[in-house]
């Protein structure tokens, strides 16, 4: 590539060294298992999330149309109510108070005219959240977009690798003390899940997401690898037996059970709804799966540049 395509595809992002790291963890969930020495080569990766504005331009060039945009197709859903398949998004909604965790459509909704432009419903705008993550977006609509860029998404490993930020085997990307002298580090939920909430740095009374960068950065000048917002992988997502999904709700529609023809990805990085009563997942080792054609308000994405 010409030093100039260079230097225009890795603006806004860090250069990874790469190295030897330990992927996974034993202390936590099952699918995070097995403990490994891993490698990753050098790579860049984007210093934060893509950003609404980010991604408003890509759509801007190229006319596309995100996945939660698009008619549903009955054949991809052949137990739904044909009436239900509709296009649309899956909106997190607070309880009014404390509810069982067992089952997350106590609080997802699947809300016709939820997408990328109007996250919470088709009466919701992007105003004032230029600076916010994108979400709502499927595996396809960040594929897309990284296409366009010049760019990939990252693979599993390379992602834990950069949210590590050279802390091989703590526990945060920060260290082992979630928040350090009482210092809240990531957008994470804070009070009980999914109904007492705490706002932190950056919010209004109501969860969601926050401006990229508004908590430190990790060891490598990274932004929101914890919380904020899952981040889409390339790596598929093979669960062991009696994993939970607590936090990785699939794009159903009417539909009691996702088709399983619908491959499923790792997510990383836990997002603003994690808590520790109920997710505990805004950690580097922490992972989850989620079905390709899914798209959520707690769901965006960054990409990496090869060498």
């Amino acid at each position: 590539m010409a030093n100039d395509t260079v230097r225009a595809r890795v603006r806004n992002m860090v250069e990874i060294p790469g190295g030897e790291f330990t992927m996974g963890s034993a202390d936590f969930f099952p699918e995070e298992r097995p403990v490994r020495r891993m490698r990753v080569d050098p790579f860049w990766i984007d210093a934060h999330p893509v950003t609404n504005a980010e991604f408003r331009r890509f759509v801007k060039a190229t006319g596309y149309r995100t996945v939660a945009e698009r008619p549903l197709d009955p054949a991809d859903y052949p137990d739904a109510d044909p009436d239900g398949l509709v296009p649309g998004a899956l909106v997190f909604q607070r309880t009014a108070g404390p509810v069982n965790l067992d089952n997350w459509r106590r609080w997802w909704a699947y809300v016709p005219g939820a997408d990328w432009r109007h996250p919470r419903g088709p009466h919701s705008t992007l105003d004032g959240l230029d600076r916010h993550p994108v979400t709502q977006v499927g595996f396809a609509d960040a594929t897309a977009y990284a296409t366009w860029a010049g760019k990939s998404l990252p693979t599993e490993a390379e992602w834990e690798f950069a949210a590590r930020g050279g802390r091989d085997n703590a526990t945060y990307s920060w260290g082992d003390d979630f928040a350090p002298k009482g210092r809240r580090m990531a957008n994470t939920w804070m009070g009980e899940f999914p109904w007492q909430f705490q706002p932190g740095r950056g919010q209004s009374s109501q969860p969601g997401t926050t401006p990229v960068g508004t908590y430190p950065p990790n060891g490598y000048h990274l932004s929101d690898m914890t919380g904020n917002v899952w981040e889409w992988t390339t790596d598929l997502f093979a669960p062991p037996d009696h994993a939970p999904a607590c936090c990785a709700p699939q794009h159903t529609a009417t539909v009691a059970e996702p088709p399983e023809h619908f491959p499923h990805r790792v997510v990383k990085g836990g997002s603003y709804l994690c808590a520790p009563n109920y997710c505990l997942r805004y950690r580097p080792a922490a992972r989850q799966g989620q079905t390709e054609d899914t798209a959520t308000g707690h769901l965006g994405f960054r990409c990496v540049l090869r060498r």
